[in-house]
């Protein structure tokens, strides 16, 4: 595994969601937060951690978090990987 070039913790809102149907609204959440990093991050390459999915999608895909707090790791080769950042 390549060196970690930067690493950041953000803070991600996702009150566009809201603006999506019901039914859409954690799919939308994710791609939000995939939008998110790859803006932040400078990279195309984005790698999601199972914690991340597993908070979004936690009360079913009609209510997703109003935000979530991900720490952010980019290495040499552009691939950018988060996690979900302990309180």
């Amino acid at each position: 595994m390549a060196d970690i070039l930067k690493e950041h913790i953000y803070i991600v809102p996702l009150r566009d969601v809201k603006r999506s149907p019901r039914w859409r609204r954690s799919n939308t959440a994710i791609k939000d937060i995939r939008k998110f990093l790859e803006r932040h991050m400078k990279s195309r390459d984005v790698k999601l951690d199972r914690s991340i999915n597993e908070r979004v999608w936690e009360n079913g895909s009609g209510k997703p978090p109003r935000k979530i707090r991900i720490r952010a790791m980019k290495f040499e080769d552009g691939q950018v990987q988060a996690e979900l950042a302990e309180e």
